[in-house]
């Protein structure tokens, strides 16, 4: 029975009925070590099974923390025979943590899909809990793919619940429950349950402050002589206890428990072999079977807590772990089984088990298990004999864990390499010279992996130092390759010096590079001659990533988009779930400039959740500026401010774009020049975003009657409108000629290239501007038109401050601007970005199942948000969809 849980009980039943109604959720529950968290989990299992749900469950291992899928193959291993029923990528990524097959690639979020799919399909017989025990000792290969699927459920019938220590399992974003130290009541009815004296309840009661684990082991063994606590912790009295009871325990019996804790997954057979290596057996686990101490059954040796193999572990001198270890080593089958015990049976550098340790890790690699790999690879560097050995596995190590998501811990480990490769990588020498050979190809290595951790940790000047330094000492097609990354960081940084470093020097190698010169021209001003180059690689370059970069860069909107969304495509079919944010971003970003801003909203909303599901944290301030821009137009100013204050440094000339956009519209003409003015000349001065923005800073100094301050942005905007093939830029310098020159034949010219444009808010700005100019030629019939034309494009994007606009110089012409009416097909409420992706896609004709494998949900979930839109929509079905005017 369960003493002083009833809220923490009633939290888990509300997930159990939620499920048994097909929707689901998930719970945290963290806490101390013996607060009750495990019983929690029996209790949750024993109430769902009695309501016919199927439970599944997981623990985390401490002695299992680095073994790649661990966790996860505890899940999948009765469950092979429902893998078939998955997609196939999905289906190849479960087998894959099984070793029925390998990676070949994949991507690692592809697993955690597989998983919400796994438990959604187990869902359609009957509803499922899932418990994850000891959640902070899952390794991470597990603990990612589970925290993937469980951020993604919603409709699928499934509850899962992690039990997890204070610290050590991150789940920022879910739910958690956090059971309370038991009161003196509920404590008293405990120990009266253990059939503790009165007389003695009291001091155990004082002594285990509450915690249900200290309760029970003191009671048991009788503790209570002193009310001063003899350690400052509850957890570590406990483990305290465990140590005189196992102490008290025949030497042999100590020897099998310290096994068995090494060991860790509870395998018998192996820790029988073992044994007979170190002469003891099964005979000699009787006692601590005796003293409730382990269980015991045919195939498994178990703990009755953790904290006590911890206790059988750590209370053992360092010389019988090592002897125990090397004994497991000799017995294992499995070589990484080997390798998870081989660090801990070596002291000394060895060549042999640096090198089958190496290859451990690139299994684990293999199998996308990154954060297993780098450990891996470092234990490999910690026992390497040479320094060229030390240097290659920490490079491996380093980009494993930049891989895996973990940029900080790559920079750490790739410094690490660098001290000991010596004057050649910039360390600190203390190895002596370098070896030659395959070490530079290791420095080279290292240095990109550290420089890629440096520009996603927001230290992109370093980055770009780093490579370009070092470039010069790497063979030529690295060089080259550190120095088209290093062009590329110093662009965002703003830094015009390294840019043109970088073009001189690929060129000075023999591997001239359009892009990096392009740039380079650009950052000088030089757009006669940058945008051509840049124009040209867009048109040639068969990497997808570099031209999405200069699609973007020259405002090459219809390329961007198309190249965009055939990568979004890609990345669904094949599952690239870690790569899509940033392609959903730059296809967001097209969007915005196209007008499409529900569908941009759709896309960002779906990048923003993917990374939040998988981790990818620092992806969602890039992603911020999206929905900030449509923030600006639509005049949203306390959203646009708190998005764009929630940007990177390195995002910063975008921001002060989108600002400086904001207050033009709200008639803050003198905020928003400044505010470009300075952007001009801070670190960001030569983004392109910066040139976009020209019209404003010159349609704010011309409002401000200072045309003087318009001169320098207007040179600039014609200089790259002469150069740029692109109409929209041509257009908007037009516009901004006419501005400054009352030039009506300027202004049709522009509006006659707005027409070849695909930037419908800048066509209406400019029918705007036009509609005002003709106004106040007292040609009020001519303003008409343009007038009339621009409210009704601001009124399809609820470009908010400009419609107020609109139809105030429509007032002032004499006309009564039009009334807009919903379109009769419009959605009585409006559609989530998710819905209106999922509707999309249904009206295309795609099954429940493949719109569940492109956007990474569940079946279940896709015919839930069907449910949700079909009543807004007004329809009742999938057929009625193809005939709707989508949003």
């Amino acid at each position: 029975m369960l003493y002083g849980r009833s809220t923490e009980q009633a939290e888990i039943e509300v997930l159990v009925t939620a499920a048994l109604e097909g929707r689901s959720g998930v719970l945290v529950v963290r806490g101390e070590a013996g607060i009750g968290k495990t019983a929690l989990l029996d209790w949750a299992a024993g109430t769902a099974a009695g309501h016919g749900l199927r439970v599944v469950r997981v623990t985390g291992v401490e002695q299992e923390a680095d073994l790649a899928f661990g966790g996860l193959t505890q899940l999948l291993w009765p469950l092979q025979d429902r893998l078939d029923a998955l997609p196939g990528p999905q289906a190849a990524a479960l087998k894959t943590v099984l070793g029925a097959e390998s990676a070949g690639g994949r991507d690692r979020f592809l697993t955690g899909l597989a998983v919400l799919t796994l438990l959604a399909d187990l869902a359609e017989d009957v509803p499922v809990l899932c418990l994850v025990d000891d959640a902070q000792w899952l390794d991470q290969a597990s603990a990612e793919p589970l925290l993937f699927a469980a951020r993604r459920l919603a409709a699928e019938g499934v509850a899962m619940v992690f039990a997890t220590r204070e610290d050590g399992f991150a789940a920022p974003g879910l739910g958690e429950l956090r059971p309370s130290r038991l009161d003196g009541r509920d404590s008293a009815r405990l120990l009266a349950e253990h059939q503790v004296a009165p007389v003695r309840r009291e001091k155990i009661i004082a002594e285990s402050a509450g915690n249900p684990l200290a309760l029970i082991e003191f009671a048991a063994g009788q503790r209570g002589q002193s009310a001063e606590p003899l350690f400052p912790q509850v957890a570590d009295r406990v483990l305290a206890s465990f140590r005189v009871q196992i102490g008290r325990l025949p030497e042999r019996t100590r020897l099998m428990m310290l096994m068995a804790a090494a060991e860790g997954r509870g395998d018998l057979a192996l820790v029988l072999r073992a044994a007979h290596l170190m002469g003891t057996g099964l005979a000699d686990l009787e006692e601590a079977e005796r003293a409730g101490l382990i269980q015991v059954t045919e195939s498994a040796v178990v703990f009755r807590h953790p904290l006590i193999a911890t206790a059988a572990y750590q209370g053992t001198v360092s010389s019988r772990r090592v002897a125990v270890h090397r004994a497991l080593v000799e017995v294992a089958e499995d070589p990484d089984c080997r390798a998870h015990h081989l660090p801990a049976a070596t002291m000394e550098p060895d060549a042999g088990v640096a090198s089958e340790l190496a290859a451990a890790a690139e299994r684990a690699g293999a199998r996308t298990a990154y954060t297993a790999a780098a450990r891996l690879y470092e234990q490999a560097a910690r026992l390497a004999v040479t320094g060229q050995d030390q240097v290659g596995w920490l490079a491996r190590a380093a980009a494993a864990a930049l891989s895996g998501g973990r940029p900080d811990q790559a920079a750490e480990l790739a410094e690490r390499a660098e001290d000991i490769a010596g004057p050649s990588a910039g360390g600190s020498a203390r190895s002596g010279p370098p070896p030659e050979g395959e070490h530079h190809d290791a420095v080279a290595e290292l240095t990109s992996v550290r420089a890629a951790a440096m520009f996603e940790l927001g230290e992109e000047e370093k980055a770009v130092r780093l490579l370009l330094d070092r470039a010069d000492r790497a063979a030529p097609r690295q060089g080259g390759a550190m120095l088209r990354t290093g062009a590329t960081y110093a662009w965002f940084a703003g830094d015009e010096a390294a840019v043109s470093a970088a073009a001189r020097k690929l060129a000075a190698l023999g591997e001239p590079d359009q892009m990096a010169e392009g740039l380079a021209h650009l950052m000088r001003a030089d757009y006669a001659r940058g945008l051509p180059l840049l124009t040209d690689f867009l048109a040639r370059t068969p990497d997808t990533e570099r031209a999405l970069f200069t699609g973007m860069i020259i405002g090459n909107d219809a390329t961007t988009m198309a190249l965009a969304a055939a990568e979004v495509a890609r990345c669904r079919e094949q599952g690239l779930i870690g790569a899509l944010p940033q392609v959903l971003q730059i296809l967001a970003q097209t969007q915005v400039w196209a007008g499409l801003h529900r569908e941009a909203e759709a896309a960002v909303a779906e990048a923003a959740g993917i990374a939040c599901d998988s981790g990818l944290q620092q992806r969602i301030a890039w992603l911020n500026g999206v929905p900030a821009r449509i923030a600006a137009i639509e005049g949203d100013e306390s959203r646009c401010r708190r998005l764009v204050g929630e940007a990177p440094g390195a995002y910063q000339a975008t921001g002060d774009a989108i600002l400086s956009l904001l207050e033009l519209s709200m008639g803050d003409h003198e905020s928003a020049l400044d505010r470009l003015e300075a952007a001009w000349s801070g670190p960001g001065r030569n983004a392109a975003v910066l040139l976009s923005s020209a019209p404003d800073q010159i349609e704010a100094a011309v409002r401000l009657a200072q045309p003087h301050r318009a001169e320098q942005p207007l040179r600039r905007l014609r200089a790259w409108a002469q150069a740029s093939a692109q109409p929209w830029v041509q257009a908007v310098a037009l516009r901004c000629q006419a501005l400054t020159s009352d030039d009506e034949t300027s202004f049709q010219a522009a509006l006659t290239l707005h027409e070849q444009s695909g930037r419908p808010f800048e066509h209406a700005r400019t029918q705007l501007l036009y509609g005002e100019w003709l106004r106040r030629a007292r040609r009020p019939g001519d303003a008409g038109a343009p007038l009339h034309a621009a409210l009704e494009t601001f009124t399809r994007l609820d470009a908010a401050p400009w419609i107020t606009r609109a139809r105030s110089e429509l007032h002032a012409s004499g006309e009564t601007p039009r009334t807009a009416h919903p379109s009769p097909t419009a959605p009585a409420a409006p559609l989530t970005p998710r819905e209106l992706h999922v509707v999309r896609l249904a009206a295309a004709g795609r099954s429940s199942r493949e719109i569940a494998a492109q956007l990474f949900l569940s079946p279940r979930t896709v015919e839930y948000h069907l449910y949700k839109a079909y009543p807004k929509l007004g329809v009742t079905s999938r057929r009625e969809l193809s005939r709707l005017n989508l949003p």
